[in-house]
């Protein structure tokens, strides 16, 4: 059956309520925003980075840049955040809530190594900032550095005890670590301190995820979104979670607001793109996963997708392209090898094929793919 990604849907009454929060935030953000951006039309501004026009060479401070970021983040202007968090760093190097909040937004966007590079320096200006620590320990966890994340985590907590997002991001890295029952204790105690943090609710409605209780973390993530409806990444924790339980026409929704709230973001539509996949939607998948490598040119999960995808519709000269690409980027898996393999052989090309097909055997002996993938060439020369 075709399915028909769903439009945006009307707000559920029994949700209304629980905007209001962040309407009356979302407002006093505007005002500060709105502050600031008259204070920087009148003094030259954001000129360097296309935002505002010029008019004088003064500028605002570096703490009035990271209150305007901090509006901007919220707002779900991510690129104009992080312009204005690079500004206050120019004005004020030693100002290390600029560096950490920048460091998370680009953690967030699956910048791993750019995140945490920021972040450490922001623990090197302070490292008594219990938000600067977490921040880095959410950068370090996001990036596959589990033990370290939790050490910093840990270090988190210990500066600050009533701080809530310190837990939550402890509940993260126990949760990826496999110490679940800890996590969801150290979510849990986030959420007492601070139910009103929609990055405390999103890592409870996480850890839930990770336990299997698919529709608990799908009330925790739609909290979050009440919290605030601009974060990105949430939409791909609902999309997830929605797929999990086989409801695809709203993990295609989740995936697709995701694309909307943060086009910066390629994972949105990776993710959408290989949904798409899955419901053998592939022509729509592979215009997914060409926006991906076009936000990021290196974001190697969406060539690897994008390699099955032309793989599956028997253009076997791109699959072999954008799975060499995955590869070089550092997604050897055993799928994307005897996939590049099967490439090279249905061209005609079974000598690049054989050292492929071998090469998954050594990530997986018992690969019943790659060992078909010898015999078919074997049989060819």
């Amino acid at each position: 059956m075709y399915l028909e990604p769903r439009r945006r849907r009307q707000a559920r009454g029994s949700r209304a309520g629980s905007l209001w929060p962040w309407f009356f935030s979302a407002c006093i953000a505007l005002a500060v925003a709105w502050s600031l951006n008259s204070k920087l039309a009148e003094r030259g501004g954001l000129q360097s980075y296309g935002l505002l026009p010029t008019a004088t060479p003064t500028e605002i401070s570096a703490p009035e840049y990271v209150a305007l970021a901090d509006g901007l983040w919220r707002q779900g202007q991510y690129d104009e955040a992080i312009a204005a968090y690079r500004r206050a760093t120019e004005l004020d190097p030693g100002l290390s809530v600029a560096y950490a909040r920048w460091a998370h937004i680009l953690a967030l966007r699956h910048r791993g190594q750019e995140a945490i590079r920021l972040a450490q320096r922001a623990v090197e200006i302070d490292a008594e900032s219990a938000e600067n620590q977490a921040i880095l320990g959410i950068a370090l966890d996001w990036d596959g550095q589990v033990g370290e994340a939790i050490a910093v985590c840990l270090r988190a907590t210990k500066i600050a005890p009533e701080y809530a997002f310190g837990y939550a991001c402890l509940a993260e890295a126990y949760g990826d670590y496999g110490r679940v029952t800890d996590a969801l204790a150290m979510a849990r105690r986030a959420v007492e301190l601070d139910p009103s943090n929609p990055f405390v609710r999103r890592n409870l409605g996480y850890v839930y995820e990770l336990l299997g209780r698919y529709r608990d973390a799908i009330y925790e993530y739609e909290a979050a979104v009440s919290l605030n409806p601009n974060l990105a990444f949430i939409y791909l924790d609902l999309g997830r979670n929605y797929r999990a339980l086989n409801d695809m026409e709203e993990a295609i929704y989740q995936f697709e607001r995701a694309t909307e709230v943060d086009p910066g973001d390629p994972l949105a539509y990776d993710q959408l793109g290989w949904t798409y996949f899955a419901q053998g939607l592939h022509e729509m998948a592979t215009i997914q996963l060409e926006k991906a490598i076009e936000v990021d040119p290196e974001y190697a999960p969406a060539y690897g997708h994008l390699g099955v995808t032309y793989y599956v519709r028997r253009n076997y000269e791109e699959a072999i392209t954008h799975l060499e690409k995955a590869i070089a980027l550092g997604r050897r898996s055993e799928e994307h090898l005897y996939e590049l393999g099967f490439s090279y052989a249905y061209v005609g090309q079974c000598e690049r094929a054989l050292p492929l097909f071998r090469e998954a055997l050594t990530v997986n002996p018992s690969s019943a793919v790659a060992k078909q993938g010898l015999i078919y060439c074997q049989g060819a020369e």
